[in-house]
């Protein structure tokens, strides 16, 4: 659910994973860093831990296994040995244990699966980030997923519950997706909630025709259309984060100051109505 403190997440996809904007963030406060095994070529958590290893222990690091190399070309797997050998290889390539794992793209494995077989195989992953926790190589564990319909159709009411569950956020969320994501996290009771992409892959060009900021309680003079698309994220849907790739000092402070800004949730609720209007139309 929403926090009374949003938190910005710094995301590494993209990144060019310069100690640089790793040192711009914590100066501005912001501890929380997301990357994922596939990131930077497979090679994230290394260089991670070759530029900024004394970065690294004043960050809560989150990553992602799912993705393996094999044959110079990234495959997913849910296979629960391969995802443990993934946790370990993560912490030894870091350095340190990160604080949360979580499954990548597991849709991506369970599509085409019928609802039992996808079902059976979720869990299985599940568990496996389970052991990993209960074992000391991460301290919690959730999911990370661009799409949710998949995990709904596999059914999860009855797997282990995780901590945190990424969702894509913002504007540019189709209602289905929401909707999908509403029904899936309160059929499993997640933890946390994190939004991530919450520009649509930094599509800038969205923000010239459509301005987000009547949806921010006034008064947000100054505050441009992106700071008020990534502040209104936070309810599309509700989530305690939000996770933004950027190498910019000046974005990431621009955004960082969003986070203060108060979102007008009776706007937000009316805009949701209307795209389920539209959609019923």
């Amino acid at each position: 659910m929403h926090g009374a403190d949003p938190r910005l997440v710094l995301g590494l996809h993209r990144s060019r994973h310069h100690r640089d904007t790793l040192t711009a963030a914590l100066d501005l406060g912001v501890t929380d860093l997301d990357t994922a095994a596939p990131y930077f070529g497979f090679r994230s958590h290394e260089v991670l831990a070759e530029t900024s290893a004394d970065l690294l222990p004043r960050s809560t690091l989150s990553t992602k296994v799912g993705f393996f190399l094999r044959a110079g070309r990234a495959e997913h797997s849910l296979d629960p040995v391969r995802l443990r050998l993934a946790i370990e290889k993560a912490a030894r390539e870091l350095g340190r244990e990160p604080d949360t794992v979580l499954l990548h793209n597991p849709e991506r494995s369970l599509a085409g699966m019928s609802p039992a077989d996808g079902h059976a195989l979720l869990g299985s992953a599940c568990t496996a980030l389970v052991d990993a926790a209960r074992h000391g190589l991460c301290r919690t564990w959730g999911l990370s997923s661009w799409d949710t319909r998949p995990l709904g159709t596999a059914g999860v009411e009855d797997l282990p519950s995780p901590d945190v569950l990424m969702v894509r956020a913002g504007f540019l969320v189709g209602i289905d997706l929401l909707d999908t994501t509403a029904v899936l996290r309160n059929a499993w009771q997640a933890g946390e909630t994190w939004g991530m992409s919450p520009f649509g892959g930094g599509n800038g060009t969205v923000w010239e025709d459509f301005d987000p900021r009547p949806f921010l309680r006034p008064p947000h003079d100054g505050l441009s259309r992106v700071q008020a698309a990534f502040r209104t994220a936070f309810h599309l849907p509700s989530a305690a984060a939000v996770a933004v790739g950027t190498d910019n000092p000046g974005h990431l402070a621009q955004l960082v100051q969003a986070l203060g800004a108060d979102v007008d949730t009776i706007a937000v609720s009316q805009y949701l109505r209307a795209l389920h209007g539209h959609r019923q139309s």
